[in-house]
């Protein structure tokens, strides 16, 4: 494949822009949620866009139409419209790695004619997963000893485990039934708690793995292979039949897999213009396909790809991934508010806040820009979040009555539960009064953060003492989809894939490489040898280490 390079380069927004946002900033920082909402009655309408199956609110965020058009405004000077399009591109985007970023190019539909090069070789591998998929749900595929598969376990660490368990967790409700009861696992820590924990619970000739590497070097997900390896030959015996029927590879060394003993028809294929945390769009996504079905991850690859479209084409006052980006950088750049929750009140989307950790912070949490020169401004926030209804009874005191400004996002589906799912229909009556429930929670959270005391009824706020006051004024967006499905949710992902891609134009940093993720593991292989008493000169340590050192080696040896 032949990609076009770039030079990195720093665009730099005119003065002007930046000190009428300053000025902004001046004005509004002494204003209350509460009287923005007072001044304008259409300020829902006029800050909310609905596109499709998503709904976006922002009229709870700390701005007003001039604060928008300015914000606009940065993002013209930075050149986003020029920046998108070169993303959707074959050019080297990501140039500290010479690659191309085109996760979007994986959600392509079949007969689009656009980068036939690339759609071909995408959709020549997701028909080969599909394969398998179909051939595991028919219970067609079997293990050394002849029985069928009955559970799967990915061996991923990253994107290669944190995409696909959110995915399948997040669309239980759609799992697909198969020929014979089919459980899907996941192994991600290198210290083998996680695999200890399941290999009790499964049985090596029902057992399938697949190791999701996209280098098939990465050693957290390789020790974890072979301790699972061993344990197969320790039950079945050393057989060629063990490697050919209980592993499947995903990765872009295919030379690789081969010489640990993955089979040819058992490999699917990744790219380098893939990115680990973009990767859940492709084969790294066999997981979600065995959960969802096939018809299902076209759906979550549609629903992606209309994002795409939107992403492109839509002016940025109504685009919601550039306003969301937008809004984010105001928040962190003028209001000075870096920590940012993420709260579905959904609990299937219990893994999506430590998905968008690294999605956004492995992304954009970088202090050099294009050009070289240290960024002037901050970059990527603390990104945290969990269940809302849980997080209410842990973090929400912090929010509604802590000393930190946080901004927050709210995410709820508007339908959930119907008679269909249940044998009773009560049953499906009592659990949509629970979804409502949440949902009333998932409102009056994001109202007394913003409005404080004024969300309270009127006999409250007689001598109500301080420490039942609430000062409000924390900024938030509340997204709503339709319906969690499998659509949905691919419009969901792809939407906070391009808010981190908006953010990077605007910081004038590159979301696509991960340098700082390496360095640690490098001197993890320096320390290695010295608790596996392959080496014992502790010198080239500083003394802390060599302290915790000898009395690590002390209970080792004890």
């Amino acid at each position: 494949m032949m990609i076009k390079q770039i030079q990195p380069f720093a665009v730099k927004a005119p003065a002007s822009v930046l000190e009428h946002l300053s000025s902004l900033q001046k004005q509004i920082k002494e204003v209350h949620l509460k009287e923005l909402f007072a001044a304008d009655p259409s300020r829902f309408k006029r800050f909310s866009v609905e596109h499709d199956q998503i709904v976006l609110d922002f009229s709870k965020h700390r701005i007003d139409q001039n604060i928008l058009n300015g914000l606009v405004d940065l993002a013209q000077a930075q050149d986003l419209k020029q920046w998108i399009k070169t993303l959707f591109s074959s050019e080297q985007i990501n140039y500290t790695e010479h690659r191309a970023a085109m996760h979007w190019a994986l959600r392509l539909p079949q007969s689009s004619p656009d980068f036939p090069q690339e759609n071909q070789q995408v959709q020549q591998q997701l028909e080969r997963m599909y394969a398998l998929v179909d051939k595991i749900h028919a219970g067609q595929y079997r293990g050394a000893t002849g029985e069928v598969i009955q559970d799967v376990v990915n061996i991923g660490v990253g994107g290669s485990d944190l995409g696909p368990l959110m995915v399948t967790h997040a669309l239980s409700d759609f799992k697909v039934t198969s020929t014979k009861p089919l459980d899907v696992h996941f192994v991600s820590t290198m210290d083998g708690s996680q695999l200890s924990d399941l290999l009790h619970q499964l049985r090596p000739e029902t057992t399938l793995f697949i190791i999701s590497s996209k280098s098939f070097g990465t050693i957290d997900t390789l020790s974890n292979a072979q301790t699972v390896r061993q344990w197969l030959e320790k039950s079945l015996g050393q057989n060629e039949k063990i490697l050919q029927n209980h592993f499947i590879g995903v990765s872009t060394k295919p030379e690789k897999m081969t010489e640990w003993g993955i089979a040819a028809d058992k490999q699917l294929l990744l790219w380098d213009w893939v990115g680990g945390r973009y990767s859940l769009w492709s084969c790294i996504g066999l997981p979600i396909a065995l959960t969802i079905g096939v018809d299902g991850f076209k759906q979550l690859l549609a629903g992606a790809h209309e994002i795409d479209q939107h992403f492109q084409t839509a002016p940025f006052q109504q685009n919601i991934p550039v306003l969301m980006g937008l809004l984010g950088a105001w928040n962190n750049n003028f209001l000075e508010i870096q920590t940012h929750a993420v709260l579905p009140y959904d609990g299937r989307l219990k893994y999506f806040a430590a998905y968008l950790q690294q999605l956004e912070m492995e992304s954009n949490g970088k202090s050099i820009q294009r050009n070289g020169e240290k960024v002037n401004t901050a970059t990527c926030p603390i990104v945290w979040g969990e269940v809302g209804p849980n997080a209410q009874h842990a973090f929400y005191q912090l929010l509604h009555q802590g000393t930190h400004s946080v901004s927050c996002d709210f995410i709820a589906p508007v339908k959930r539960y119907n008679a269909n799912q249940f044998t009773y229909a009560e049953s499906a009556e009592a659990l949509v009064e629970q979804h409502h429930l949440a949902l009333s929670n998932c409102l009056a959270q994001s109202r007394l953060l913003a409005f404080g005391n004024q969300a309270l009824a009127a006999d409250e706020l007689e001598d109500l003492p301080a420490y039942k006051q609430y000062e409000g004024n924390q900024p938030s967006s509340t997204i709503l989809l339709k319906e969690l499905n499998p659509y949905s949710l691919g419009m969901l992902i792809a939407t906070y894939e391009h808010k981190v891609f908006v953010q990077s134009v605007l910081w004038n940093i590159n979301p696509f490489d991960q340098w700082g993720v390496e360095k640690g593991k490098e001197i993890a292989n320096q320390l290695l040898p010295i608790l596996n008493r392959e080496q014992d000169d502790l010198s080239a340590f500083d003394t802390s280490t060599q302290g915790l050192l000898k009395i690590l080696l002390g209970k080792i040896d004890g």
